[in-house]
């Protein structure tokens, strides 16, 4: 038992650090709609949705959770969690349509109103700058595998910390830029869809260069105390043996999952061994003189998504794979254990193995886990009532493993839930469900899930029960 923690009963409850900041988490086309409204244009995932093939069901989000209409209904629900900060995301077109020049005020007038609610309701906003909706006009033009994107990426940047940074103090460049160059580019799962190794590992590297660009921005903009950040979805990576090949195969996968953000970042630097296994593909010429120490600006916090880990073991991956080249060298296997409707299996121990890597890894750093959670088959009841004993058991296991890294010297200064709605999830549609709060999408009606008390009740002890004494 460590200090933070309380004996209440026959339990002993897991408290968590005074100041501890208590979260939710969206992502601007997952619940927006209003996808023409205002000055918006099209984004890359407004393209992609409209592919044939490309988004279960040909769902698109075009209406969403209609969160641009149902904001103030949404602050609401916000408020009666108890949510200490609310972690959501700008759309780009909708603040710069084309990507470029000034910016739409509408667009900025609909970020300032959610703000101001937020601020009304005691919440502090967290803004991300960039959840993966490039505008349509940007990719046209080369997108992110081109450096004018991460030019204009931080122009974009300064435009928006001009509207909204008197009353927003905390910044996230990036949201999980893996996904956004592998996915998009690699193996084209997700927006845009294109299906190129060398393009993957060009917009990795012009993903880095836009955030120390827009850092730099950011700082110019905002007043002092403010906190920019980078969340980055960082694998929890096991090797199926010890054996000198399968921890290479960690190794290799480790370098273009992981490493390839961490390095530049943190250490103004690529890691060698990727140059190396890559270079069948690139000679990295694209990398320019400072590029490196413009990508390394300091930052004062790292958000980390996690849900579920990766096991990987020497051989060769069968199936399509965004991995720019490891796959040759690398199988994925699953991994034991019950899963979640994504097939994803549920392990928090790779949360607590993040953490405490982090720790070792980039000390003085502070952390915050800024994604977690989990989709079940949820459906409300006769009574009207929706029960996922599954996600409260999900994200009571996390944050114990949350519990425990900060008990083992981890810096973790909160927590943000995904998610607060159930949305449009990418190439999924609305066949998933991460939502604490159930959306009828046919009605827009919100019906908050068991997990939504339970998450209430967490907040406001400042503590998640723990085992049972004796």
């Amino acid at each position: 038992m460590t200090a933070l923690d309380t004996p209440t009963g026959d339990t002993t409850d897991l408290r968590f650090p005074s100041g501890f900041r208590w979260g939710t988490a969206t992502a601007a086309y997952q619940i927006e709609g209003a996808a023409t409204e205002d000055g918006r244009t099209p984004s890359i995932w407004d393209t992609f949705s409209r592919t044939p093939g490309k988004v279960h069901n040909g769902d698109t989000g075009d209406i969403a959770a209609d969160h641009y209409h149902r904001m103030s209904e949404d602050v609401a629900l916000m408020r009666r969690l108890g949510v200490t900060d609310y972690r959501f995301s700008v759309a780009w077109p909708r603040v710069q349509p084309t990507g470029r020049g000034p910016a739409v005020q509408k667009g900025l007038d609909f970020y300032r109103r959610l703000v101001d609610e937020l601020l009304d309701a005691g919440i502090r906003p967290v803004a991300t700058l960039y959840h993966w909706d490039l505008p349509q006009e940007l990719e046209n033009a080369g997108g992110w595998p081109e450096r004018e994107t991460a030019l204009r990426f931080a122009e974009y940047a300064a435009v928006t910390a001009d509207a909204l940074g008197d009353r927003v103090r905390t910044w996230t460049t990036l949201n999980e830029p893996w996904c956004a160059a592998f996915l998009g580019y690699g193996n084209g799962v997700h927006a845009p869809g294109r299906t190129s190794p060398l393009d993957s590992l060009r917009a990795a590297h012009h993903f880095n260069l836009a955030h120390g660009l827009a850092v730099r921005a950011l700082r110019d903009a905002l007043p002092p105390a403010s906190e920019v950040s980078l969340t980055l979805n960082l694998h929890a990576l096991r090797p199926l043996t010890q054996s000198p090949a399968d921890l290479d195969a960690v190794r290799r996968i480790d370098a273009v999952a992981n490493r390839i953000f961490l390095d530049p970042v943190f250490r103004g630097r690529l890691p060698q061994d990727l140059v190396r296994d890559t270079a069948a593909i690139t000679d990295w010429s694209f990398v320019r003189d400072g590029d490196l120490a413009a990508a390394s600006a300091p930052i004062d916090s790292l958000g980390i998504n996690y849900y579920s880990p990766t096991v990987v073991a020497a051989g060769r991956s069968e199936s399509p794979s965004p991995w720019a080249g490891a796959e040759r060298h690398v199988r994925f296997l699953p991994a034991p254990g019950p899963r979640t409707a994504m097939d994803w299996p549920v392990d928090a121990d790779g949360l607590y193995e993040l953490l405490t890597r982090l720790r070792d890894d980039l000390p003085g750093v502070p952390l915050m886990v800024t994604e977690n959670g989990a989709a079940y088959h949820d459906y409300t009841d006769p009574s009207g009532r929706v029960h996922d004993p599954e996600r409260v058991a999900y994200l009571h296991g996390h944050l114990t493993a949350v519990h425990r890294a900060i008990g083992d010297g981890a810096d973790v200064r909160g927590y943000f839930l995904w998610s607060l709605l159930d949305n449009f999830e990418w190439a999924h549609g609305y066949s998933k469900r991460f939502g604490i709060v159930h959306v009828d999408f046919a009605t827009q009606r919100r019906t908050p899930k068991d997990s939504a008390g339970w998450y209430a009740q967490v907040i406001a002890r400042n503590a998640v029960e723990g085992h049972r004494n004796g």
